[in-house]
C-alpha cells in the first residue's frame, strides 16, 4: 500500500481537471486533439528544459518499455545521470518519472506542478498527459541528467514527447492497437509511430512486418534518416533460460561468418558473440535486448561512452514489472501487461516455453476497446479455466461479457467482481496442480501485484 500525502493527492486531483484521455473511451486521433504547438508553448514558458541533456526517443507497439528500461539500465552503469519517463504507471504516479531508476518523491513532484502552475494557465486546452511530460522534462533538468529516455504515450507522431531532437529514434514491434485512434492498418499505425524520426537523426527498429517495415524506412529515407535494423544488422539468438532469467547471444551482421564458425564447432571456439544475461523472461525480451543493444552502439557512434561491459551490467539489472513477472514459482503465479492480439500471442509462446506440461487458470480483464476476441484466439486454446474480472479503471469491461466470448471459445468460465476475489478464487481451484496466469492489461496486472501479498496471507 502506497501512503499518499495530502498536498500530492491535491496536486494529482488538479492534474486530472485537465483532459486525460487514457480515461475516455472514444476519442479521435487529430490534430485538434493532440497539438504539438501546446507543448511547444508550454516548454517555451518553462524555459525549455527539455534542450539541457541529450534524448533517446522510444516508440512502438509492443516493447518499447522494456527496450526503454534497458538502455536506460546500461547508460547508468556507464557512469551516466539517466532521466526516464515512460507510462501508463502501475501503482503509483510518481513511478513515469525516474532518476536513476529512483522515483520523484511525492514532494517534489507537488512542487514542481505548483511552480508550473502559472505557465499551465496561459497555455489552453492542455491535457494531462501534456502537463505530465512538460514536468518530466522540468524534473529531468531541476535533477541534471545527462540522458534522458522518453517512452511514447501514444502512437509517435502527434505524442506530447514528440517536440525532442533526440540523439536516436527506436521503433520496438508495430502491431494491432488502438486501432480506432491511430488506424486500422499496420500502414496506417506505422506512419504514426514512425512519426518520432526527425531530420538526419539515426534511427533503430526492431523486427517488423513488412508493411511496417516499408513504411520506417519510407519516412526515414525522406528525413535523411540513417536506419539500423534489428534481424538485420544486428543478430541475436537464444542460448539458456530459467524462471531466474536468459542468456543469449547479440553480433553485428559483419561477424556472420565468425558466427557460423561458433555454431558450426558446437561453441568450441576461442571467440564467441557477445552474450547478455537478462531478468526478463519471454524470447520477446531478447528481442527487446537486441534492440536496446543497437540503440546503445548509435549511441556510443555519437560520443557516449559505454562499453560492453557497462551494457552486459545494466541489462543484468534491468527492472521492467508486471512482464511474464514470476510472483510465485511453485506452482507459479505470472503477472502480464499484454493488452493485444501479438502480445498475447508472445505470452502464449513464453507459456509454451516455461510451462509446457502444466494446466493454467487465466484470470483476466481488460478494457472494452481492445482487441479482446483476438486475445482469446491466442490464449485460450492453452488455458483451461477462465476467470473473468475488472480492474478500477472506467475503460473496463464487465466480467459477464468476458464469460460469454470465453463460452464461445469452449472454455468454462466465472466472474469475480473484483481482482483480488478472482485471484483468490484461483488460488484455491489451482492448488499446486495448475499455474496461474493474470493478464489483460495493465490496470489488472498492477491490481494483481497489490493484492497477491495479501492472497497468500490468506490462503
Amino acid at each position: 500500500m502506497i501512503f499518499i500525502n495530502k498536498d500530492y493527492q491535491e496536486a494529482l486531483d488538479y492534474l486530472y481537471q485537465f483532459v486525460d484521455y487514457s480515461l475516455t473511451r472514444n476519442f479521435r486521433y487529430a490534430e485538434n486533439k493532440f497539438d504539438l504547438n501546446r507543448m511547444v508553448e508550454l516548454l517555451g514558458l518553462l524555459g525549455d528544459p527539455q534542450k539541457n541533456y541529450q534524448i533517446i526517443h522510444v516508440a512502438g507497439t509492443k516493447g518499447k518499455g522494456s527496450t526503454s528500461a534497458l538502455i536506460a539500465s546500461a547508460l547508468q552503469s556507464a557512469g551516466y545521470k539517466i532521466g526516464f519517463y515512460s507510462s501508463p504507471h502501475l501503482e503509483d504516479f510518481t513511478e513515469r518519472f525516474q532518476v536513476n531508476g529512483a522515483f520523484i518523491s511525492q514532494n517534489e513532484f507537488t512542487k514542481l506542478l505548483e511552480e508550473m502552475k502559472p505557465s499551465i494557465s496561459k497555455v489552453k486546452e492542455l491535457t494531462t498527459f501534456e502537463i505530465a511530460t512538460a514536468l518530466a522534462f522540468l524534473y529531468f533538468s531541476r535533477q541534471t541528467v545527462n540522458i534522458a529516455v522518453l517512452e511514447v504515450g501514444l502512437g509517435g507522431r502527434l505524442d506530447a514527447t514528440n517536440i525532442v531532437d533526440p540523439l536516436v529514434a527506436v521503433i520496438t514491434s508495430i502491431s494491432y492497437d488502438h486501432m480506432a485512434v491511430l488506424g486500422d492498418t499496420l500502414t496506417k499505425i506505422a506512419t504514426e509511430k514512425a512519426g518520432i524520426i526527425k531530420e538526419g537523426r539515426d534511427v533503430v527498429t526492431s523486427p517488423q512486418t513488412e508493411e511496417a517495415r516499408k513504411v520506417i524506412l519510407r519516412i526515414a529515407e525522406e528525413r535523411h534518416a540513417p536506419v539500423t535494423q534489428v534481424g538485420l544488422d544486428y543478430l541475436f539468438a537464444s542460448r539458456s533460460h530459467s524462471f531466474g532469467g536468459q542468456t543469449f547471444y547479440i553480433w553485428s551482421k559483419k561477424d556472420q561468418e565468425q558466427v557460423d564458425e561458433f555454431i558450426n564447432s558446437s561453441g568450441r571456439l576461442d571467440w564467441e558473440p557477445d552474450r547478455f544475461e537478462i531478468p526478463l523472461l519471454g524470447y520477446h525480451q531478447i528481442e527487446n535486448a537486441a534492440t536496446a543493444y543497437a540503440a546503445l552502439k548509435i549511441a556510443r557512434d555519437h560520443g557516449i561512452k559505454i562499453t560492453n561491459k557497462n551494457i552486459l551490467d545494466g541489462f543484468s539489472k534491468v527492472k521492467w514489472p508486471a512482464r511474464f513477472e514470476i510472483l510465485r514459482r511453485e506452482p507459479p503465479v505470472i503477472v502480464d501487461s499484454a493488452h493485444n492480439r501479438d502480445s498475447a500471442l508472445r505470452l502464449r509462446l513464453a507459456l509454451d516455453d516455461y510451462l509446457p506440461d502444466l494446466p493454467i487458470i487465466l484470470v483476466f480483464g481488460a478494457s472494452e476497446d481492445k482487441d479482446i476476441e483476438g486475445m482469446f484466439a491466442e490464449l485460450l486454446p492453452r488455458v483451461d479455466r477462465v476467470i473473468a474480472t475488472k480492474s478500477i479503471h472506467p475503460r473496463a469491461i464487465e466480467p459477464g461479457e468476458l464469460i460469454k466470448l470465453a463460452h464461445r471459445f469452449g472454455k468454462q468460465a466465472i466472474a469475480c467482481a473484483t481482482v483480488e476475489e478472482a485471484l483468490f478464487e484461483a488460488n484455491r481451484l489451482a492448488q499446486r496442480e495448475a499455474a496461474i496466469l493474470i493478464t489483460g492489461s495493465i490496470f489488472i496486472a498492477a491490481a494483481a501485484r497489490s493484492a497477491w501479498p495479501e492472497i497468500i496471507k490468506k490462503s
